[in-house]
Order: C-alpha cells, then structure tokens, then sequence
C-alpha cells in the first residue's frame, strides 16, 4: 500500500514540474515577443532609405518570419512627401506543412491597423501543389477587403519545367475553387520569361525586378512590383522589400475580395 502511495506521489510530482515547465516556457516566448514588439515599437528611419519609383501611388510592403517583430501602426504611419504604405504582403505557408511564424500575428495585426493584406504561398516544386494549396488554406482565411491569393515561384529545385508548372497549376486551380478569386503569382523576371510565360499570362503578376526606376522590365501587364529588398520603414527592425501597386485607388480596390 505504501509503494503504491509513493508511486501515485511521484506521478503527480513529474505531472506538476511538466505543467510548471510549459507555462514557464509560455510565459517565455510571451515575453520576448511584448520586448520584441517594444523594440519595434521605437524603430523609427528619416527616410525609406530606397529610391521610390515615381508615378505610382499605392505602395506596400511584404514581410515573413525574418522581419521579427513588427509595429503595424507605424508602418501604417509613416509618411515621407507622398509616400504612405497601403497594403502588405504576409508570407503564409511554404511547401507541404510549414506555416510562418509571424504569420498569424502579422495578418491580425495588419488588419487591425487599416492596411490592406494579402498572404502568400512558398512553392516548393518537388512537392505536390494541390497538397500545398491545401496547406495553405487550412492556415488563411480571406475576407472582405483582402487581397487574392499569391503563388510565391521562383526556384526550380531542379525539376523539369513541364512537371514544375503541372504543379503550380495544381496550386492555383485548387486555391481558387476554394476562394472563388483568381490568385495572384509572384516571381522575377527572368524566373517567368523562362519558366511561366504563355501558360500564366492569364494570372495578376507580382513580379520582382530591383534596380529599376520607372517599371519591370517584362513583356506583359503586371500589377505588383517589388522593386528593392532593403527599404527601410518605422516599426520593422530589418531591411524589408518594397511593392508598388500599378494603379489608382479604383483599380486597387477593384482587385481586393468583396
């Protein structure tokens, strides 16, 4: 009986120190985010620190996990002459099962300062697309006021372009019979004159082509272009990509869900 007495006490023993450890471990990763968020909370710049395209007059940001931390209301806020964020792109999901760590955090926050927000797929061409369009729509939920979809493809990993855009089909097919909205496809230039051209002409490009003052250079319409990976904006800690949109206000808001 007193074995037994001693058995139960030491379960309950290892079941206490288990549950203290967890909350000791939540209560970590709690507060480096609030010492995160206070650090972003200050990070203020003169300047974008990027030459802005000119002609153009909603623009944007897009971010993932490597951003850290980020003070939405300041991005929002910042304002240098014409020059105001409108709208981010979130990273959401990359290949089969991997979901961002920010991502949640950043497509709350994003909405709850008034931007307009758009999430985004990592393709990774040795897997199947219709199971990452799967993994992707178990972790985004779109609304009123979002912006479609975005296929992210840039790498071949060494598949075969047939078998590469037989997949990234299975993406985009199986993504929009889910949202009822065409998605967007995000790659470079070079990445879609090689790989993409002809059979996605059909699709809203977000292309990405640095170094460029006036527009990509790329033979179709577009309607995004990511034209620096180091901008600079208050309330993000890092270096960050910056995103113009080709169009005016009626037309930016003709392309987010209703």
């Amino acid at each position: 009986m007193v074995k037994k007495t001693k058995k139960s006490n030491t379960g309950w023993k290892i079941f206490i120190y288990t549950a203290i450890a967890v909350v000791l471990v939540m209560l970590g990763f709690v507060g480096y985010e609030w010492w995160q968020e206070r650090r972003a909370h200050f990070v203020r710049y003169a300047e974008f620190g990027i030459d802005i395209p000119v002609n153009y007059t909603i623009h944007g940001v897009d971010v993932s996990k490597y951003q850290d931390v980020i003070d939405w209301s300041l991005v929002r806020d910042m304002k240098v002459g014409d020059v105001q964020m409108s709208f981010a792109f979130i990273k959401a999901t990359e290949g089969l099962g991997n979901e961002d760590a920010y991502f949640k955090r950043n497509w709350k926050k994003v909405k709850d300062a008034g931007l307009a927000r758009g999430a985004y797929h990592f393709f990774l061409a040795t897997k199947s697309g219709k199971a990452q369009a799967e993994n992707f729509i178990n972790s985004v939920e779109l609304g009123p006021g979002d912006l479609p979809p975005v296929l992210d493809i840039e790498q071949t990993y060494g598949i075969p372009g047939e078998k590469l855009r037989d997949r990234a089909k299975e993406w985009l097919q199986t993504v929009q019979d889910y949202y009822h909205v065409m998605p967007i496809i995000y790659t470079n230039v070079d990445f879609y004159k090689q790989y993409l051209k002809d059979d996605f002409d059909a699709y809203p490009l977000w292309v990405a082509h640095y170094l460029q003052k006036e527009r990509p250079s790329i033979y179709r319409a577009w309607a995004f272009w990511q034209h620096s990976e180091a901008g600079r904006v208050n309330g993000i800690m890092t270096k960050v990509d910056f995103d113009v949109f080709n169009g005016d206000s009626t037309e930016f808001r003709k392309l987010l869900i209703n």
